[in-house]
Formats: structure tokens, C-alpha cells, sequence
């Protein structure tokens, strides 16, 4: 921590592409919002452990609270007292190439002709410097000192492009002119002093749902986020859909033609098990994942483990399948968050073990299949082999319950360089070598695709194929973040 008691920035070690934010909106007057924000973000955690923000509105003025860390670190009684009103909106953030700091954490405040506007962002655009460029040329504020330097998110980019739009007649129309010019991933949710709006790309990259509450409505991120609340799930926000709710109800505008490319990677990792996306339990996904992978890459062994807790689910549709016995072989600590990088492998690699150690008892002189969602840089793996093999394993068959990822994304994943991808630079049996594996097996794309339930073609797998949805530039598509 920092001298005033804050967070101060730190990183995960772990080998899995996180996603960047998480978002929560709601509009119900007579109830307690700040709470029920607060629940909402609790149920986003999982989507952004580095800030936490919320602010609300009484009908005459926004007020916002956010701080670096968790939700359950930055938020007290003391501060949730003052978030009165009717509306409001919250956000939970993992950064990647903005700065980890105070000035970063959501929701951002702006000035429009109309009133005060409160954002929060979950994705990326692929097109910040052209708005950058634009808000300069519009109203002659110049934003590039500030990417990199003070706010280095785009969504302070686009809080600020709708308080430089001039000659419309509402609020409504300033958001309806500034939607279609974002190029990218972007799932928001904003608020005035009285209406909460809420926008998603064309593509639909990134989940936003909408759900009714006794009096009022909700958006998410998720569908789990409506459960902890207590709303109940209405549809999902569609792609090019502008949504604002105000006293009348729901009031729904496109803004650009639907082209649904959901994130595939939704359904390997980023989502909660608990949640629904295109009418399929992620849970039930997952163990579909699982099943398919036991049939593609049978092995003869004694146990099957997941890597906790991503992979629980594919690994007991791999022992359901495979007739294998599912046990619990690492036990992971629950009260580790996000640990500091250290300078040096072998203190990365302690970083792994203070969340995950094995069970020698269970690990001992058995042949283990061990399942994982997806290998990125192969740290985990690597580190996770050695430690199965100093508690005793005879034998370890990686499995992973999703296609090699090759690709960066743009949309809204940090994932590394397509150089650091060790997919991209090593063959299979180069991988299985390097992590220290007796095999290595990876779920195919079709076995995904059909484990996922949904059609391939509004899917987007980018980070496995290469194939970009939005064209977009491999060098500097990606300068800022949500």
C-alpha cells in the first residue's frame, strides 16, 4: 500500500488473457443503489481486480467514489453513505496498457451542453488516435498529452467526444452521433443527472445484458450480476443498440446494423460459470469443452485435475467422458488476489505456488491428466508440471480445453505480443516439451465451436485464427485501454 492506505498497482503472474473491465448500471427509485452497485460489482470481480468505482445521481448532482484494488477494499459504509439517488453506475477494471493508477479507475466525469455525464467502458477501440484527432478538431481540445501522461484510457477519449459534439438537441443525439465513429470493442454504460444509457458495439464483442428489478432496471456485464441484485434477466443489450431508461421505461435505438461476433473467449474463461450468453450456461459449456476433449485426446491415467477454478468445469466433463475419476489435486488459496510480478522466474514462479499447491496424497504415485482452459505464455503450465511432479505425479497429460491462442486481441483480452504467444513460436510437441508435460493435447476449433453451441459465424476467434472481425492495425491498433 501506499502512504494514504491505497493499493498501489500491481500485476497477476498467472498465464491466462484477462479480460479488461466489467460494468454495472441501474435505475430504480426508492432503492438503495449504492448497495445494490456494490453487490452487482462483488458478482464483476472476476472481470477487473485493479479499480473499483461507483457513482450516483439524485436528480441534480453526480457524485463518484473510486480507488486502485478490489471492490470489497475500496468501498465501506463511509463510503457508499453519500451515493444517494435514483441512478447509478459502476465499474471494475483490469488494466493493460493504460497506467494502473487513481486517475484510470472508472466511472469518468465530463461536461456536455446538456449536463454531467458518468461513463464506464468495458472493451477496446481500435480507433483512439482518429478520435483523439477529432475531439481536437471539434472543440479544440488537445487529448494527446493526456494518452499516456494523465487519463490513458479511450474511455476518457470518449467521455470527452461526447462533451465536444455541439449542435444537437439532447443528450440522445450527442451519444447517436458519437456511437457510430467508435471502431472496436465497446460495452458501455453512462448516466446524466437523470436517465441511464447503456450502448453496444455492432459486433457485440463483450456481454451486456438488461434485467427488471421491482420498480426499476438493471444492466451488466453479466447475468450473474442481475442475480446478486435480485433482477431478473430480460434480453441481452443487442449489438448496435443504444438503450435508455428513465421513468417511462426502456426506450431502445440502433444506432448501427447488428454483425454479432461474439468473444469466444467468453465462453473458455472470462465469464462466470454461473452466467448466460446467447441462451448458454457457461458452466454447461464448459463441461461440453471437456467431454469433447476426452474424445479428442484420450490418455491412459489414474486421475483427472483441473487447474483451479477455470478449469474445474472442463475437467469433469473430461472425467465424466473419459470414465477417469475426477479428484481434487491443488488446492488453491481463495485470499490471494492479484500477486506482485517479481523481477526474476523463480519469483514468478512462487508467485504460482502462493495460489496453487498440490495435494501429495491424491498427486502421489499417479498418472494425472491435468485440464486448463488455455495456455498463453506456458508459465503456469510450466510451473504446475514441476510442482505435480515434485509431489509425487508418474506421469502428467496436460489438457486444454480450448485451440492454441496465437493472436493478440484488440478486443478487449490482454493478451501479450503475438511474439510472447508460445503457440505462435513452438510446434506441439515443442510446447509439451517446454512445459515438462508427458503429452500435451489442445480442443479443436471445431470441437469448440460445437461445444459452445453457438454459430461459428457469429462468433469471433481471433485470438486462435488470426481472423479480425475489424480490421485493424497489428503495431498500434492497441494504445489505450477501457
Amino acid at each position: 500500500m501506499n502512504g494514504d492506505g491505497r493499493l498501489t498497482h500491481v500485476l497477476d503472474p498467472s498465464d491466462k488473457g484477462q479480460d479488461e473491465c466489467g460494468v454495472f448500471g441501474i435505475f430504480a427509485p426508492g432503492h438503495d443503489i449504492s448497495h445494490l452497485t456494490y453487490f452487482g460489482l462483488y458478482a464483476l470481480q472476476h472481470r477487473g481486480q485493479e479499480a473499483a468505482g461507483i457513482a450516483t445521481s439524485n436528480g441534480e448532482n453526480i457524485l463518484i467514489y473510486k480507488d486502485i484494488g478490489l471492490v470489497s477494499q475500496v468501498f465501506h459504509e463511509d463510503a457508499l453513505a453519500p451515493l444517494t439517488g435514483h441512478l447509478g453506475i459502476g465499474h471494475v477494471r483490469y488494466a493493460t496498457t493504460g497506467q494502473g493508477s487513481w486517475i484510470n479507475a472508472q466511472p469518468t466525469l465530463g461536461a456536455t451542453e446538456f449536463g454531467t455525464i458518468a461513463l464506464a467502458h468495458n472493451g477496446n477501440l481500435v480507433n483512439t488516435t482518429e478520435l483523439i484527432n477529432r475531439v481536437h478538431e471539434v472543440s479544440g481540445e488537445d487529448l494527446r498529452g493526456e494518452i499516456g501522461h494523465g487519463s490513458s484510457t479511450d474511455t476518457a477519449v470518449v467521455t470527452a467526444l461526447l462533451g465536444a459534439t455541439k449542435g444537437v438537441t439532447s443528450l440522445k443525439n450527442v451519444v447517436l452521433a458519437t456511437l457510430p465513429l467508435l471502431k472496436g470493442a465497446f460495452s458501455l454504460v453512462f448516466m446524466d443527472e437523470q436517465k441511464l444509457y447503456a450502448a453496444r458495439d455492432p459486433q457485440g464483442f463483450r456481454p451486456l445484458v438488461l434485467g427488471k428489478l421491482d420498480g426499476g432496471w438493471v444492466v451488466a456485464s453479466e447475468t450473474a450480476a442481475l442475480d446478486i441484485v435480485g433482477a431478473k434477466f430480460e434480453r441481452e443489450i443487442d449489438p448496435g443498440e443504444l438503450v435508455v431508461i428513465d421513468a417511462d421505461g426502456v426506450h431502445s435505438t440502433r444506432f448501427a446494423k447488428s454483425r454479432l461476433r461474439g468473444c469466444a473467449f467468453e465462453y473458455v474463461y472470462l465469464s462466470r460459470p454461473d452466467t448466460v450468453i446467447s441462451g448458454r450456461n457457461i458452466n454447461s459449456v464448459r463441461n461440453e469443452m471437456g467431454r469433447t476433449l476426452a474424445r479428442e485426446h484420450r490418455v491412459d491415467a489414474d486421475i483427472v485435475i483441473a487447474t483451479p477454478e477455470s478449469g474445474t468445469p472442463a475437467a469433469i466433463g473430461y472425467a465424466q467422458e473419459s470414465g477417469i475419476p475426477y479428484a481434487q489435486g491443488l488446492v488453491k488459496n481463495s485470499y490471494v488476489g492479484r500477486t506482485f510480478i517479481q523481477p526474476t522466474q523463480e519469483m514468478r514462479q512462487r508467485g504460482i505456488r502462493l495460489k496453487l499447491n498440490p495435494l501429495r496424497e491424491v498427486i502421489e504415485g499417479q498418472r494425472i491428466v491435468v485440464v486448463d482452459d488455455s495456455i498463453v505464455r506456458g508459465n503456469t503450465q510450466r510451473a504446475l508440471v514441476k510442482m505435480l511432479r515434485e509431489a509425487g505425479a508418474t506421469q502428467v497429460h496436460v489438457r486444454i480445453s480450448s485451440p492454441p491462442v496465437q493472436w493478440p486481441c484488440f478486443f478487449g483480452i490482454d493478451f501479450p505480443t503475438r511474439e510472447e504467444l508460445i503457440a505462435n513460436t513452438l510446434e506441439l510437441d515443442e510446447i509439451c516439451g517446454q512445459i515438462g508435460a508427458d503429452s500435451l493435447g489442445y480442443l479443436s476449433h471445431e470441437g469448440m465451436v460445437s461445444a459452445i453451441g453457438v454459430p461459428a459465424e457469429k462468433l469471433c476467434f481471433a485470438c486462435f485464427n488470426g481472423d479480425y472481425p475489424i480490421p485493424v492495425d497489428l503495431h498500434s491498433a492497441r494504445i489505450s485501454n477501457c
